[in-house]
């Protein structure tokens, strides 16, 4: 080997260990750089495992002082049933019912107002005489609960409704004839009473509002007519409205109930009332509604002492802030009662409200839906004085307003239908003192809607045929004339704000006029 070469192979190889070297440096010091963030890492997970045990610590320490919470378990319901059972009773109704004879025509009879073609057969075969109506006894079954030691009974109206004989039957068997003391069909309770020559053991009442979603909850009645049946559960949902009514507020729970639970008690874990069993979802399973005690304990109360309900009565028509009302309105929430009319010498009429105010509180209770006004009216005793916030033009106003006495043919509140916002299509006429005879109209002038089909946009906004429009964005409108000028005004884009009248009643309706809408529409 020469000089040469021997000089190159001891530079390559110097060069080889120098990278070498270099490399196991590089290595030794990403593998102290991984030991120091995994020191990191590790010091920073001990102290978020700490702060999550500590919150952990904390749960499970609050778990452990619940009620429901027994080494581990639930609590068995069995020493509550065994105490309540007593003061839950299975109520038996028979009522009479007529059935029609062989040739009464029926009103749904497919044959419709024309002879039944069958008549002449059957009357040769079965002796030629259409029979007279025959009376038949018919069964019913429900549930109820024992509010007084005396024997006051609480139940549902409709378990009882067309009912000739009631009778309320314990626990043990014994039966007794009820007498019914009094019912109300708006929030459909009822009251029964019992005698006897010794007490009832009767129910302890609790505080609804006290109730929060996923209590435990737990239900006894009489479910098709089986006898004594407990059911539990959760509570699903508060302040349910089913559409029955202007007084809906129901509990929703998932404790299984079924027809003949109606009426039945509702109990929270302490052996307390918190609702009355009234109905169930029959799309659904788990789905079962009860009035909340606090609602029906007014009531209760009125039927046990009078026979009857008496209810605050204000004289408005309110209707929901939909959030397209909220914008034509100028309103920043959809909390509260829109009035859409008032009735003449009525309380409101009488303390200054207007159609267009917005009650926000009742006696400083927040208006959040606008139902709520109806059930705060009703629940207030009538001549009983109350203030009431509003909204007028923007500025808030408190008013006081002495409540009258609302009667059968009165009503505290109409709910019209849906309002949406969507597609447009005014059709409308003017109101001549001949269409105003002739459809027995309560004016001879205006603009009367005609044509308003489903699924255009006028019908999705709320308007109905028949509608008079009186107002648009706070023009009055009693002419074509008016219309046509109220209707060019609207900036295409924004939210005109209509109100009009149906039958006896008005209502707001916010309508929107797209870019691409001819905003004439049809006018005649």
């Amino acid at each position: 080997m020469t000089k040469l070469s021997s000089l190159l192979l001891v530079t390559v190889l110097i060069i080889s260990i120098s990278t070498s070297c270099k490399r196991a440096d590089d290595s030794s010091t990403e593998k102290r750089q991984e030991k120091s963030t995994e020191s990191v890492q590790s010091d920073a997970g001990k102290k978020k495992n700490k702060n999550n045990s500590s919150i952990i610590s904390k749960k499970k320490s609050s778990l452990s002082k619940s009620p429901l919470i027994r080494n581990g378990n639930l609590p068995s319901f069995a020493d509550l049933v065994e105490v309540l059972k007593p003061s839950v009773v299975n109520i038996s109704t028979t009522s009479v019912v007529k059935q029609r004879g062989f040739f009464q025509q029926s009103p749904n009879s497919p044959y419709g107002g024309q002879k039944d073609p069958f008549e002449d057969f059957f009357k040769k075969f079965f002796g030629g005489n259409n029979p007279q109506q025959k009376e038949f006894k018919r069964q019913g079954l429900g549930s109820g609960f024992i509010i007084s030691q005396d024997g006051y009974v609480v139940t549902n109206n409709h378990v009882i409704e067309r009912a000739q004989d009631i009778k309320v039957i314990l626990e043990d068997g014994t039966e007794f004839k009820a007498e019914v003391i009094g019912k109300d069909t708006k929030t459909d309770l009822a009251v029964l009473k019992i005698e006897a020559e010794y007490d009832f053991v009767a129910v302890e009442l609790g505080n609804s509002e006290q109730l929060r979603i996923g209590d435990w909850v737990m239900a006894i009645g009489n479910p098709f007519g089986l006898g004594y049946t407990v059911t539990s559960g959760i509570i699903s949902a508060k302040g349910r409205s089913l559409g029955l009514g202007a007084y809906d507020d129901f509990i929703q729970t998932d404790a299984p109930l079924n027809p003949g639970n109606s009426g039945g008690p509702l109990f929270n874990l302490n052996g307390e009332v918190i609702g009355v069993n009234t109905a169930i979802s029959a799309r659904g399973q788990g789905i079962g509604f009860a009035i909340p005690i606090n609602l029906a304990s007014n009531v209760i109360n009125q039927l046990k002492d009078s026979g009857k309900v008496v209810r605050g009565w204000l004289g408005v028509i309110i209707q929901e802030i939909t959030p397209e009302l909220a914008e034509g309105i100028g309103l920043d929430s959809t909390e509260g009662a829109l009035i859409a009319d008032v009735s003449p010498d009525s309380p409101a009429d009488k303390a200054g409200l207007k159609s267009g105010d917005v009650v926000i509180k009742f006696n400083n209770q927040p208006i959040e839906e606008f139902a709520d006004l109806t059930r705060f009216v009703g629940a207030a005793k009538p001549e009983s004085d109350v203030n009431l916030t509003i909204i007028r033009n923007g500025k808030e106003k408190v008013l006081n307003v002495q409540l009258g006495e609302l009667k059968d043919a009165k009503k505290a509140a109409v709910e019209p239908e849906d309002n949406t916002d969507n597609k447009i299509g005014l059709n409308v006429k003017e109101i001549t003192p001949e269409m105003a005879k002739k459809y027995k109209l309560d004016r001879d002038s205006g603009i009367i809607l005609f044509n308003v089909e489903r699924g255009t946009k006028a019908y999705d906004a709320g308007f109905r045929t028949g509608d008079i429009i009186t107002n648009i964005d706070k023009n009055e409108i009693n002419s074509i004339d008016d219309y046509n000028n109220a209707i060019v005004n609207v900036i295409k884009g924004n939210l005109a704000l209509f109100l009009v009248k149906r039958g006896q009643n008005s209502l707001y309706i916010g309508y929107r006029f797209n870019e691409d809408e001819d905003q004439n529409g049809d006018a005649e």
